[in-house]
């Protein structure tokens, strides 16, 4: 499995010239090596491959690292490129453009002077848009974990219950069935916080008549679920069951023209065209989705200027909404494998509107 990462890689860095390839982000680093630290760097070249880390990971690095020539460093981590000559003069240094900052940049040109810095974070993009078997098998089990805490939820979600208190027992039953941790900070929005597509669990108690929307997702083994669900708590508008529906059914749509072929803009056309015809357009802000993995937001976006094209190994979210100001938002969002001829829905929970 490294090996064919490599070679991808590799690949890659032959067609931008590329003598050698900086790895500083820390899911990308693990998706090559398999290190779970906080601290570390791959260098990959056309013909070996290093990991360095420091001290503290001295023992668990050979435990987790395959495939990796591993260097441990007493201090900081990049003298050690140039202490090895690692890097040879006048030579083409991709480097994670989007994952480093300004002062790490200078530290690195002034260690390493008379090397060519390449941006070439697309690189690595490309190859970890496509998932293995195995990569689907994790991002199954993290969706999986999810799906068990919003069955959960359903006994948890009541009126009298503030926002805060579900978003922690999401954190806590995540770690119970078995997650690293949260994907990221849990959205629990209800009433009229609801039309807030990314409101912050507040300590808004929730009131009887109002939806809650919980966006929600952990990580396993490395990998990443996304999972929303919008709740009833006693019974709600009339407005809000008829925007329940429109979501649901517009989500229903997308995922159904889901494969591999299909442009990313098309499906989010279906699923926008499908909620404007039904008089709620204005109220669909956001992109249909994104791409999902290592990261709970991966390069790849569904939506209405997307240029990407889906591939079979593709995971990806479909995520339509409507958010009313003043009144609240429903959201549904589903974890997807694009398949050749359609898609493998990993998020299994009950879709239908539940009253608790």
């Amino acid at each position: 499995m490294i090996r064919q990462r490599l070679k991808a890689v590799r690949v890659l860095m032959t067609t931008l010239r590329l003598q050698s390839i900086l790895v500083t982000e820390l899911a990308h680093i693990r998706y090559f090596t398999g290190f779970s630290g906080s601290s570390g760097l791959c260098l990959i070249t056309p013909t070996r491959q290093f990991f360095i880390t420091d001290r503290r990971y001295e023992s668990q690095a050979p435990q987790e690292v395959n495939g990796f020539n591993i260097i441990i460093a007493k201090q900081n981590l990049f003298p050690l490129l140039a202490e090895r000559k690692l890097i040879p003069t006048k030579s083409r240094i991709g480097f994670e453009s989007q994952h480093i900052s300004v002062a790490d940049m200078k530290s690195l040109k002034k260690l390493l002077p008379g090397r060519h810095f390449v941006p070439a974070t697309s690189i690595l993009e490309n190859v970890t848009a496509i998932k293995d078997k195995k990569e689907i098998e994790l991002i199954r089990s993290a969706a999986g974990i999810s799906n068990k805490v919003f069955n959960k939820l359903l006994t948890l979600v009541r009126a009298g219950v503030r926002e805060c208190d579900i978003a922690a027992e999401i954190s806590y039953w995540h770690r119970k069935y078995g997650a690293e941790c949260d994907a990221f900070d849990p959205i629990v929005a209800s009433g009229e916080r609801g039309a807030l597509p990314h409101a912050r669990a507040s300590e808004k108690i929730i009131r009887s008549g109002e939806m809650v929307v919980i966006d929600f997702g952990c990580r396993y083994c490395g990998y990443n679920s996304d999972i929303t669900r919008t709740l009833a708590v006693g019974n709600p508008s009339a407005e809000m069951k008829k925007a329940y529906q429109i979501v649901l059914d517009a989500q229903k749509k997308a995922i159904d023209a889901v494969r591999s072929g299909v442009t990313a803009c098309s499906i989010d056309a279906i699923a926008r065209k499908y909620i404007q015809k039904n008089g709620y357009g204005r109220y669909f802000i956001h992109s249909l989705g994104h791409g999902l993995g290592i990261h709970v937001h991966d390069p790849l976006r569904i939506s209405a200027i997307s240029t990407a094209v889906l591939q079979t190994g593709n995971v990806v979210t479909i995520e339509p909404g409507i958010y009313i100001p003043g009144c609240g938002g429903v959201r549904i969002e589903d974890d997807i494998v694009v398949c050749e001829s359609g898609s493998d829905i990993l998020t299994t929970s009950s879709k239908e509107l539940i009253i608790v």
